[in-house]
């Protein structure tokens, strides 16, 4: 594939199921990716310097991902000018630190927050951010937002034609 200009980045080996979901809807768009796991805490230098030559290396856009304090996307929104979107992860037995944290970020440093574990809806974003310069992408995102309109609509018109009682929706 391409050089990546999307960067999604994790705070930890076990949020590779939800920031998958990421990667696959880019892969899906042909819009090329890196993965990567970088703390916050744990290899803070590692961090700043994927963030701080993320422009230099083609990168448009950065999707984060993070559970607990979830301080990943908040450094990302800080060491880079770039549009971060940030994937608060959330775990059974957790309640929502992540998603409260990256929503309480100070005015100055924009941080795009996404549903938790929202991981397909964040690619689509990101595809959405980066079709509004390019063509093809903005064409090949239309068409799937047109096939989840049709596939609505005949849905109904299946449930109208058999009744909701007969109905194998």
């Amino acid at each position: 594939m391409a050089n990546p200009v999307v960067g999604i980045i994790m705070g930890s080996k076990s949020d590779l199921d939800v920031m998958r979901e990421a990667a696959k809807t880019l892969d899906e768009f042909g819009v090329a990716n890196e993965v990567r796991v970088l703390s916050a805490h744990r290899t803070p230098a590692e961090t700043t310097d994927y963030l701080k030559t993320a422009v230099a290396r083609g990168l448009k856009i950065i999707i984060a991902g993070a559970g607990g304090s979830a301080h990943l996307a908040g450094v990302a929104a800080a060491h880079s000018y770039l549009p971060v979107l940030s994937i608060p992860i959330k775990r059974d037995g957790h309640d929502h630190e992540a998603l409260f944290s990256n929503i309480m970020m100070p005015p100055g440093v924009p941080l795009a927050v996404m549903p938790e574990n929202g991981g397909k809806n964040t690619g689509l974003l990101a595809v959405a951010i980066l079709a509004l310069s390019d063509k093809a992408l903005a064409k090949k995102y239309q068409s799937y937002r047109q096939a989840q309109t049709d596939a609505v609509k005949e849905a109904d018109r299946k449930l109208q034609a058999e009744g909701w009682q007969n109905s194998q929706l």
